[in-house]
């Protein structure tokens, strides 16, 4: 069976809200970054395996597309 907790449950414990705002923030950020990161790498594969662009275009555009991305989600 279940036993009675050994801590006060009538008191609940303090917490940091400025902190737990910035780990979101944070959180929200790295997937922000990670997702255009992630479609990024996806089309400059896409040039340089499919299109026919080979290694510097398919770097060409993925630099060009984090640039653009950089710009659009500040």
């Amino acid at each position: 069976m279940a036993e009675l907790p050994n801590y006060d449950t009538t008191n609940p414990a303090d917490m940091d809200y400025p902190e737990h705002e910035r780990t979101y923030a944070l959180f929200l950020a790295m997937f922000k970054w990670g997702t255009i990161g992630t479609v990024a790498i996806l089309v400059g594969m896409t040039v340089g395996l499919m299109m026919g662009g080979g290694f510097l275009g398919g770097i060409l555009s993925f630099v060009v597309l984090l640039a653009i991305a950089y710009f659009i989600a500040r």
